[in-house]
This record gives C-alpha cells, structure tokens and sequence, in this order.
C-alpha cells in the first residue's frame, strides 16, 4: 500500500481567546533507503510521494550515476516502517561505485550529511555551458508566484517545499514537492531525466534559501539558472559565479535580485 504525504492529526490550538480543539493535516515523512547492486549507500528521510524521481535525481546529483543508461534496474519497495529504493547498476558502474562507498544518514533539511571530506562538501563543479536559455525579467520575478499553483501538499499543510522547472514562454512545467529543501530538487531532477526534458531548456525554481548544495545540484544537473524566493549564500553566489550559473534570490511579486550572471535574464524595458 502506498503511504500518503500527509496526515490529518488532532491537537489543541491555544490563543490569547483561549483554547480549542484542531484538526489539521500535516506533512509525513518515512526512512528511504537507496539501494544499489544489495547495497544500502544512503537512508534519507523524505516525503513518501514521487520516490521513483527522488532516488533518480538523487543518484544522479550525488554522482552515484552519470546517466540513467547506467541502470539495469529499479524497484520501489514499501516496509511497514520505509521505503526502499533499489537499483540494479551495469557492471562497470556498479565496480565504479563500490570505490566510492559511503554510508550516509540524512535528516530533513540537511543536504552534505554523511560526506567523509571537506574536499566531498565543496567539490569542483564543471562550468555550465553557455546556452542559448533568456528569460524575461517578468518571468523570473513571478516563478516562485507561479510555482505555487504547484503545490499541492503545501497547500494541504502549509509545510512543504517545492522545486519546478520553468521554461520560457511556457511557465512551470513540471514540479515536485517534499518537506526536504534538498529532496523537492533531487524529486524535480529525477522527473526530468526520466521524461528526457533537457534541464539546460529551463530554470529551477526553489522555494527556499540558496545553500551550497542547492547550487551544485543545479550545475550537476546541467540547469543554467536558480530562482530562489529567499536568500542566497555568500559561498552559493561565488560557486555559481564560477560555474557560470545564472543566481536570482528574493524573486517575490514583481522583482528579484540577481549575483551571478544575469545576461540570461532579459529586462524588457
């Protein structure tokens, strides 16, 4: 049986009136285990929806696979207690990863746990291409506007974050949600290699604030540009001013704020 993304749970709302007795629904979270060739490489807590996205876009933004022709395999499992997601990798890949094993347990909200090295936190990111991507100014400041007409479980409870793909002339056109900053991009990345959309056609959009990892997730992902409704940084804007990534943050209403290569970002007037 499917487990749902969120739950309607009783309590009590106290206020300066007084109190009373609520009912409200609220996210869920479940144990994922990635599984690679018997192996257990990562446990992370995530929302239970999309978990086919979120174990490819996580395999693929952690490195642990280049491309999805390096899978043999894959099957959702659900536990009583979690989930796991199991990959069957071809054999060159498979001997690849054992070389780099590593155990990691990952809470919600936090996107380098587990990782063995200051070297492994601040990997070197390749430089993004320069593309062809222009976005207007008016489409840029009204993503994050946009995105939420997306999100449906953060409407149920008000606590969940969302990643989307925007494309120019065409809005949000594809989106995930999950409690984890971290997991709602690795869900929107493993959407989009599964439906074979090109990241380098559209820009992300996030929901929360620009960390280190939100960036290199992008650039990994071969995205040129991050929208964020919040703010960025200072590291953020320096690895994506190197990697030659597009940076716009506090993209509220009717502008945004832009650090790092704004040449893809039109101002119409």
């Amino acid at each position: 049986m499917a487990m749902r993304a969120h739950k309607s749970l009783t309590g009590l709302s106290v206020q300066a009136g007084g109190q009373r007795g609520i009912n409200r629904a609220l996210p869920d979270e479940v144990p994922v285990a990635l599984v690679f060739d018997g192996t257990t490489q990562a446990v992370m807590m995530a929302s239970p929806g999309d978990i086919a996205d979120f174990a490819h876009g996580f395999a693929l933004s952690e490195g642990l696979i280049d491309s999805l022709d390096q899978i043999e395999g894959f099957e959702e499992i659900t536990h009583d207690r979690g989930i796991e997601a199991r990959f069957w990798l071809r054999d060159d890949r498979g001997a690849a990863l054992k070389e780099r094993r590593r155990a990691m347990l990952g809470p919600v909200g936090c996107g380098l746990c587990g990782i063995d090295s200051l070297d492994a936190a601040l990997r070197a990111l390749p430089r993004l291409p320069d593309s062809s991507l222009r976005l207007s100014a008016a489409e840029v400041a009204g993503a994050t506007d946009a995105l939420r007409d997306h999100q449906p479980l953060h409407d149920r409870t008000r606590a969940a974050h969302a990643a989307g793909f925007l494309q120019p002339g065409r809005g949000i056109t594809c989106a995930r949600e999950d409690v984890g900053r971290h997991n709602a991009l690795d869900k929107l990345i493993g959407a989009l290699a599964r439906q074979g959309t090109d990241p380098a056609t559209g820009a992300f959009v996030i929901t929360s604030r620009v960390s280190v990892d939100m960036v290199q997730k992008t650039v990994l992902a071969g995205a040129p540009a991050l929208i964020a409704v919040s703010a960025p940084t200072a590291l953020a804007i320096d690895m994506a001013e190197q990697a030659n990534l597009t940076l716009a943050a506090f993209a509220r209403g009717d502008g945004f704020d832009i650090y790092a290569h704004p040449h893809r970002i039109i101002d119409e007037a």
